[in-house]
């Protein structure tokens, strides 16, 4: 059974060099330490029996507003509900500390995310271009209250 936990940017810097869609960025650890820094932030892992395989870090955006940033699924774990129970943690922990909406951003090439994102109420309200051709992404916000 996949449990979800508080994790730590150790924990997300670990899994990460495992997913093969994202660049493996040694800066990883400075640049998420850079962006939480001095921020209400949440970083969740999902483990299966004690092995982690997946990961959700977001952080406060505005007074009412929490924004989920990375998140990933190792791939032999994908389409089992992971990402679902991540998200739905998620939401319920911003919720519960006061945030009325939650906002994502996501691109073509991640067609599951979102997939998961639209069936999960997320609607899209902009596009940010990117410096290269296909490099933009989706805007997704979801009202928590």
């Amino acid at each position: 059974m996949v449990k979800i936990d508080v994790g730590s940017i150790d924990d997300v810097v670990s899994l990460n060099a495992q997913i093969p869609e994202f660049n493996q960025n040694k800066l990883l650890k400075e640049k998420i330490t850079e962006r939480v820094r001095d921020k209400q932030h949440l970083v969740l892992v999902a483990r299966l029996d004690g092995l982690l395989i997946g990961y959700k870090v977001g952080y406060q955006y505005s007074a009412d507003t929490f924004y989920s940033w990375l998140g990933a699924v190792l791939p032999e774990y994908r389409g089992r509900g992971v990402a679902t129970k991540l998200r739905e943690f998620q939401e319920s922990w911003a919720k519960n500390n006061g945030y009325r909406e939650l906002e994502v951003k996501s691109m073509n090439q991640f067609p599951a995310m979102l997939n998961l994102l639209i069936s999960s109420g997320y609607h899209i309200y902009g596009y940010q271009e990117g410096c290269i051709k296909g490099a933009g992404k989706i805007l997704f916000s979801k009202k928590l209250v």
